[in-house]
């Protein structure tokens, strides 16, 4: 029987906080039986809480008849992770959050998400649903073949 297919794991999780780690756990997990180092099993984990907390925050509102979908694909270099929500998306790409403001506060404290989601992946998209919902951020780990 040929395995060409990528090995996929599939989790649904309920729009309540607290729940993302489930998604950590389970990434964590395939992340492990793909051989990545610890620190970037590390990394992987805060980038997939901090997405599906806002998928949960923000994509569902803490609306708790909706739930969150987390789609792990892991091909032969790379692990993709697609966290889906039934929010209406971003109508832009993150910004930059200006860090002495926040620090200052001068700026909202929050909403360094996003910016901390891509310095810890190879990989951040966010793509809103052409329908209006099922909005998703799509993040890609690359497996580093160097052991260092």
């Amino acid at each position: 029987m040929s395995q060409s297919r990528t090995p996929t794991v599939e989790v649904r999780l309920p729009s309540r906080l607290g729940f993302e780690k489930v998604a950590m756990s389970t990434a964590a997990a395939v992340a492990k039986l793909m051989g990545f180092r610890e620190d970037r099993i590390e990394d992987l984990k805060t980038a997939v809480a901090e997405a599906c907390i806002n998928a949960i925050e923000h994509g569902n509102r803490l609306n708790e008849k909706l739930s969150v979908g987390v789609v792990l694909s892991a091909g032969e270099d790379a692990l993709e992770v697609k966290v889906i929500d039934d929010g209406k998306g971003m109508r832009t790409q993150p910004v930059k959050p200006d860090i002495d403001r926040k620090m200052h506060g001068e700026e909202d404290p929050r909403g360094m998400g996003m910016f901390l989601i891509q310095a810890l992946v190879d990989e951040a998209e966010w793509v809103a649903g052409s329908d209006g919902r099922s909005s998703y951020v799509r993040l890609v780990i690359r497996l580093d073949k160097d052991t260092d």
